[in-house]
């Protein structure tokens, strides 16, 4: 996992220490050092900078005030001379606080702390990003079909079979309306008549004691309409 930081001090000597300690460490890419923090901007805007090492006192704007112009702050690890300022910018979320001359024991818990926080939130994208769709299986013509879930418009009851239809194809499954029901999640389906289930983020609009999905009119039965149009409601209107 390599970890982009970039330097912004405007003591060239400031800058070579830092490099020199990052030096040691083979998952730190330094991406590029400026000498102000406006001259930073560009690159932190294209190239997904995951720490800055920021100066505090410096010309045209200081460190903390460029900090909080940031709409999107990478983490930062604060290096400067003066120890007055630590209070308030740990109220701005740095990571660390790194007094100069930085020693380099000191700096590799500064480094400890940047890559433990970073790993952590790659391996939740991660976890995210691989995670696979909800799915069921249903038996199709002998064989077992893979469902995603948040691919189900409505199913209908067709006497000993159901309909699945879906975004993707309708398909005819030998199951009852009441045992599919039971397989799915209740907090996104709902059976609203003794021949349909609905996905209940697929709906379109609600007209009397009816619901649209895919340009499909499908009616709430009348032992179903009050607590149906409670739970759709409810959902659409959490606030309310």
């Amino acid at each position: 996992m390599k970890i982009k930081c970039i330097i912004i001090d405007d003591e060239p000597l400031a800058i070579k220490v830092i490099e020199n300690h990052l030096s040691d460490f083979q998952n730190m890419e330094l991406v590029a050092t400026f000498n102000t923090a406006i001259a930073a901007l560009p690159t932190i805007e294209e190239s997904e900078i995951d720490v800055i090492f920021l100066d505090i006192n410096m010309p045209k704007m200081s460190g903390l005030d460029f900090l909080r112009s940031l709409p999107v702050k990478p983490h930062i690890v604060i290096t400067t001379a003066y120890r007055e300022y630590a209070v308030e910018s740990f109220d701005l979320d740095v990571l660390d606080y790194l007094v100069k001359p930085i020693p380099f024991g000191r700096f590799l818990k500064a480094i400890n702390k940047v890559t433990n926080r970073i790993g952590l939130e790659k391996e939740k994208i991660n976890e995210v990003s691989f995670q696979e769709e909800p799915y069921i299986f249903l038996k199709v013509d002998k064989k077992l079909m893979k469902i995603k879930l948040n691919d189900i418009l409505y199913i209908e009851s067709l006497k000993d079979y159901i309909k699945v239809i879906t975004i993707t194809g309708d398909y005819l499954v030998h199951k009852s309306m009441t045992s599919i029901s039971e397989e799915l999640p209740q907090e996104n389906f709902l059976r609203i008549h003794r021949s349909f289930a609905i996905a209940i983020n697929k709906i379109t609009s609600i007209e009397g004691n009816s619901v649209e999905i895919a340009n499909r009119r499908i009616p709430i039965g009348r032992n179903y309409l009050q607590f149906a149009k409670q739970k759709i409601l409810n959902i659409n209107n959490p606030e309310e």
